[in-house]
C-alpha cells in the first residue's frame, strides 16, 4: 500500500530549508494576492521574508477563518490517564530514563477525573498517555473509553501508534479523532531525540496517520513540536503531510496543533527558539494555505498569546489543562508531561474568548449524527 512515505522521500530537508530561507519579497507578495495557494504559497508564507507582512497575513487569516467557521471556539480538556512510557526522548517528561513515580488510572479514578472535568462544563475530551505496550494498550484504552462514551459528545485520543486493526477497533468504540505527531520531519537526527523504543522507528512513526485514515477515523490531528529543529521547515514537512492525507483520504476532517518545547522532568533546551511572532505567523500561513483545516491552540502557550491569537485563525483551545495523570482530582502531584503556560479557568477563557466577540462552544457535535450516516 502506498503511504506518504513514497512522498516524503522525494524531498530534502536541506533543500527545503534553502529554498524556505531563500524566498524573495516578490514570491511573498503573489502568494497573498491567490485566492487558492498550493505547498510553494505556504511554503513563502513561512519564510523570513514573509514577516514584513505579517498583519496583512493576519488580517486575512482572519477574515478566512470567520467565513468558513464562524466567530466560535471549540472548548476540548485533555485527560492524562498514565504517564507510565517505554521511550527515551530527550525532551517528555514521560520518558523511561526519568526516575520518577509512575500511574496510570484505573476505573474509579477515570471516574473521579471525568466529574471534574465535566462539573467544568467540558463535553470535548482528549485522552492522553505514554507509550507503554504492556500497561496502557488496545485493551486498556478501549475498557476507558467504553467507561466514559456517554459522558462526552467526542472523544479523542493522543496515544502511541497503533495498528491499522486497532485503529479501527477504536474508530468502532466511538473515537472522534486520533492525534499524532512526528516530532520532527528531520530524519538524520530524530534517533537523537527518540534513542529507546518504539517511537524511535521513524518510518512506522511516519506511516501512522496513513493507517488512522485507512481505518476511518473521522478525524486526524498532525503537529511538530517546535523547538527541535528548524520550525519553519518542519512545519513545510507537517504541512506536506496533510496535504498527501486530504487527497488520499479525503473524507477525513484535519486538525493542526503548535506545541512549542515548555519546561519539563528532564527535558532539553529547545535547539531552535520560535517566539509568539513566529507562532502567529505560522498559524496564519496555515489558515492561508488551507481554509477547511482545524487549528487548535494548547494551555502550553501564554495568557497573553492565547488572548490575541483567537480572531486570527484559531478553532479549538484547551483550558484548565492537567497534563499529569489524575491532575484534576485524583492525584494533582503527579509528575506532568510539561508545565502548561495558561493556568486560568475553562470558565475564565470562555469569558475572555466571549468578551472578543467569539462563541465558546462546549457542544457542537453528537454521536447521533455519525449514527445517521
Amino acid at each position: 500500500m502506498k503511504t506518504f512515505k513514497s512522498v516524503f522521500e522525494n524531498y530534502d530537508w536541506d533543500t527545503i530549508q534553502s529554498k524556505i530561507y531563500q524566498t524573495t519579497t516578490q514570491e511573498v507578495e503573489r502568494a497573498l494576492a491567490k485566492s487558492k495557494r498550493n505547498l510553494d504559497d505556504f511554503l513563502a508564507l513561512i519564510s523570513p521574508a514573509a514577516q514584513t507582512y505579517l498583519e496583512q497575513m493576519a488580517q486575512m487569516s482572519h477574515e478566512l477563518t470567520k467565513k468558513r467557521f464562524g466567530k466560535t471556539i471549540q472548548m476540548y480538556a485533555p485527560l492524562y490517564l498514565s504517564n507510565e512510557c517505554q521511550n527515551i526522548c530527550t525532551y517528555c517528561g514521560f520518558s523511561l530514563d526519568n526516575k520518577i513515580k509512575r500511574k496510570t488510572l484505573n476505573e474509579s479514578e477515570i471516574t473521579l477525573e471525568v466529574e471534574a472535568l465535566k462539573k467544568a462544563g467540558f463535553d470535548h475530551v482528549l485522552l492522553v498517555t505514554g507509550e507503554a505496550n504492556y500497561t496502557v494498550n488496545i485493551h486498556y484504552f478501549l475498557k476507558s473509553i467504553a467507561q466514559i462514551k456517554n459522558d462526552f459528545s467526542t472523544i479523542s485520543v493522543e496515544v502511541q501508534p497503533l495498528s491499522t486493526e486497532e485503529y479501527k477497533q477504536l474508530h468502532k468504540a466511538g473515537v472522534f479523532s486520533v492525534l499524532v505527531y512526528q516530532e520532527t520531519y528531520h530524519q538524520e537526527v530524530y534517533k537523537k531525540y527518540h534513542t529507546k523504543g518504539k517511537k524511535s522507528n521513524f518510518d512506522f512513526r511516519l506511516e501512522t496517520p496513513d493507517r488512522i485514515g485507512t481505518a476511518g477515523i473521522h478525524k486526524i490531528g498532525l503537529g511538530v513540536l517546535l523547538g527541535l529543529e528548524d520550525w519553519r521547515t518542519d512545519s513545510f514537512f507537517n504541512a506536506l503531510h496533510l496535504d498527501y492525507l486530504q487527497k488520499t483520504y479525503w473524507q477525513t476532517k484535519y486538525s493542526v496543533s503548535f506545541p512549542r518545547l515548555r519546561p519539563a522532568e528532564g527535558i532539553i533546551e529547545p535547539n531552535f527558539i520560535m517566539d509568539d511572532k513566529d507562532l502567529t505567523q505560522l498559524i496564519c500561513a496555515y489558515r492561508l494555505w488551507n481554509e477547511d483545516l482545524e487549528i487548535s491552540i494548547s494551555t502550553r502557550e501564554n495568557e497573553i498569546f492565547r488572548n490575541n491569537i483567537i480572531p486570527i485563525g484559531v478553532t479549538s483551545m484547551s483550558a484548565g489543562s492537567k497534563t499529569n495523570p489524575g491532575g484534576y482530582v485524583v492525584d494533582p502531584q503527579s509528575l506532568e508531561q510539561f508545565e502548561i503556560s495558561d493556568e486560568r479557568s475553562a470558565h475564565e477563557i470562555a469569558e475572555i474568548i466571549a468578551n472578543k466577540g467569539y462563541e465558546p462552544v462546549w457542544k457542537d457535535w453528537d454521536k447521533i449524527y455519525s449514527q445517521m450516516s
